[in-house]
């Protein structure tokens, strides 16, 4: 007779049941990664190549604790939550925090971890996972190790490393503390500089729009020092001025803008010309905006504002001819100068020779800003003798 084996499942009426086997997950253990990772540099004497080489023949899960190899790489070993305090563990002296703070000493884990991420790039995930909590924790850092992360992040991108997005970067930057204590800034100044040696000054601006920061460079300055003007003072002081020519171009354009935004909206609402000029005026005590591009604003919006006829040659200089007589005040309000008026002349010329419909109204409309009264007869008589723009001068 069979003996029934105990263990053996079944139910009521005897019938044999199959139990399924479960998937036991091994426990994490970062801790002998850690170790691991420590002593392949050990073994090796800081050399990344050789490093590199050791890590690729090992049997380590990368997989599982890729956060904590770029602690190691970063640190020399674990570190406790929330602090660079290292954890219980073997430790190593070739770390990134370890290198003096200069692009020389740490260009080469760069270029390491570059190597590491070609053959794992999976591991791009934890390396922004780490590099965000490491900048979210900028205070825990010391002074000289805060410059050497900063300059490891400039060559990243620099390098570019692969797959790490520039939000990672900024976005975690805007802590408010960080920012009131001027972390962030001292941070930023150096990524920038550092940047700027091998980037240019457009390169890094596609870089800020990535990370989504172009348009809110001011956010990392501390509220006290959050103006154009202080921004300004500290990067003209920190050596970068392409980066002030810049920011005060853009706020320039941005101006620019503004007051043709405001001026078209005015002119298609058929507001009256003495409020239109004092809106201008006022906007140009604010804004500080040269003359000259106020005149060129002006004529712009003029003709923006014309409703030109596709095919009706007649009707167009009817339209255009109809326009500067109607706006003439305004147009003589800030042609105040002879200088000014050439500049009329020229924009009025550069407009008929690009715009296939103006192309033969420049005398009639020359013409007509003389007969009333925006330009005078000696400027017509300078244009015509010496001043004229080349585009077009011999076709109009």
């Amino acid at each position: 007779m069979e003996l029934i084996n105990p263990d053996m499942g079944f139910n009521d009426i005897g019938t044999r049941i199959k139990t399924r086997k479960r998937n036991i997950a091994a426990p994490l253990d970062p801790s002998a990664f850690a170790d691991a990772v420590v002593q392949i540099y050990l073994d090796n004497a800081g050399d990344l190549e050789l490093v590199a080489k050791s890590l690729e023949s090992s049997d380590l899960n990368f997989s599982r604790y890729g956060d904590t190899f770029f602690e190691v790489v970063f640190t020399g070993g674990r570190t406790q939550p929330g602090t660079t305090k290292p954890d219980e563990g073997e430790r190593h002296s070739y770390s990134v925090i370890d290198c003096e703070s200069k692009r020389e000493a740490i260009l080469p884990s760069v270029l390491y971890i570059q190597k590491i991420l070609r053959r794992r790039p999976f591991l791009i995930k934890n390396l922004e996972n780490v590099t965000r909590k490491f900048l979210q924790c900028l205070e825990i850092f010391e002074e000289d190790e805060r410059k050497k992360l900063a300059i490891f992040t400039a060559l990243s991108f620099s390098q570019k490393l692969s797959g790490l997005p520039p939000e990672t970067v900024m976005q975690p930057l805007l802590k408010d503390n960080l920012v009131a204590k001027g972390l962030v800034l001292s941070f930023i100044t150096d990524f920038f500089r550092e940047y700027l040696i091998d980037n240019s000054v457009d390169d890094l601006i596609s870089l800020l729009k990535r990370g989504k920061m172009e348009d809110n460079l001011l956010d990392f300055f501390p509220s006290a020092k959050r103006s154009a003007q202080g921004f300004s003072e500290h990067f003209t002081k920190e050596g970068l001025v392409a980066l002030v020519e810049y920011n005060e171009k853009k706020i320039f354009e941005a101006k620019l803008k503004e007051m043709t935004s405001a001026l078209t909206t005015q002119i298609a609402e058929g507001t009256d010309i003495a409020e239109v000029i004092e809106t201008v005026k006022q906007r140009v005590k604010d804004t500080k905006i040269p003359d000259i591009e106020v005149v060129r604003i002006v004529w712009d919006v003029l003709m923006d504002a014309v409703q030109w006829s596709g095919k009706n040659q007649q009707q167009n200089a009817n339209s255009a001819l109809r326009q500067v007589k109607t706006w003439a005040k305004l147009l003589n309000a800030f042609c105040t100068s002879g200088k000014l008026e050439l500049e009329l002349m020229y924009k009025v010329q550069i407009q008929c020779y690009e715009d296939a419909k103006l192309m033969k109204l420049f005398p009639e409309i020359i013409r007509s800003l003389y007969d009333q009264d925006v330009l005078a007869e000696d400027t017509i008589l300078l244009w015509f003798r010496k001043g004229a723009n080349p585009k077009g001068s011999k076709l109009l």
